[in-house]
Parts: structure tokens; sequence; C-alpha cells
């Protein structure tokens, strides 16, 4: 599994093997960890270079982390590649303010469209849902404007980087 790491300002790519062996930026590193008791508190190997971490969750963002490793705080963002594309293609929009092509981030099937051309949306409103891999994913509105173009349909096979909809 390939993993986003971000401690401040710097991200890692991580690509675990599930062998005991990690990539970390494409060094290699033995690494063992272990839950030590608390629920928060883990034993992590790393190179046979022994470490105490405590790693608490943040509950307003699943995917934050404050952890606490020889006692130094830091904040942690993990992402696997999907939500990692999602984020980085909804970044992308958010900064643009002209005319906006949604494109499919991933292949699968149209599962609904609850928007029509000539709709307004606002900030967030779900524009497409899609299903890949079993899971649906929402498509949601990168800022407020006017659907002018919706290419599918439910049920539809889409691949990666289809235009799905055109917003203004």
């Amino acid at each position: 599994m390939k993993y986003y790491v971000t401690v401040g300002e710097q991200t890692y790519e991580i690509v675990i093997d599930g062998q005991g062996q990690i990539m970390v930026d494409g060094e290699s590193l033995s690494v063992d960890i272990q839950q030590s008791g608390r629920l928060d508190l883990y034993s992590l190997l790393i190179d046979n270079q022994s470490h105490e971490v405590v790693v608490e969750s943040e509950n307003e963002a699943p995917s934050k982390y404050q952890v606490l490793v020889a006692g130094a705080q830091h904040e942690v963002g993990v992402q696997n590649e999907r939500t990692r594309r999602l984020a980085l293609i909804s970044h992308d929009l958010e900064t643009h303010t002209g005319s906006i092509t949604i494109k499919a981030p991933i292949p699968g099937l149209v599962v609904k469209t609850p928007v029509v051309a000539g709709q307004q949306v606002e900030r967030g409103d779900t524009l497409i849902i899609l299903e890949a891999m079993k899971m649906e994913n929402e498509l949601r509105a990168p800022r407020a404007g006017t659907i002018s173009e919706v290419r599918v349909v439910a049920g539809e096979q889409v691949n990666l980087g289809q235009v799905l909809l055109l917003m203004d």
C-alpha cells in the first residue's frame, strides 16, 4: 500500500510491503510496530532503533494525528493514493474562477447524477456519485456556480479522466 504522510510542510511517500519493509521516499527501512499497553502508545522499531510513540487521532479530521516522539509533538496527515488524488483534484478546482470541467478521478460506474444543466449549486454540493471498487465516491462542487452541461447518466461506465460535467 502507498501512503502520503505530511509532517509540517514536508510530505513523504511511504510504501508498505506487509513483510516489515517500508520505503520512505525510495529509501528502504526495516520497521516493526506494536501497541504497548494503552491504545495510543506504540513501540516502534526502525532499523533496530527503538522509539516510544504516542498517537492521538483528531476527531474532527480523521486523517490527522497528533504524534509525540522523543518529547516532540508533530501534527501528521495521512492519505492513501485515492484520497490524495481526490484532494489534489479538489484543490486544483477550488482555485479556479472560470469554467470548470469535472473529470472522473477514477474509472467506475455512474450511480447518480443529482444535478441538471442550468442548476445552481453551492460549494460542497454533490454533483456525481461514482462507484469504483465497490465504494461510492461523491464528486462535489469545488465552488458555487451553475451546471452548464451534464455529459453522463446513471448506469454509464466512465474512464479515468473522462469529462462528466461542465460548470460555470
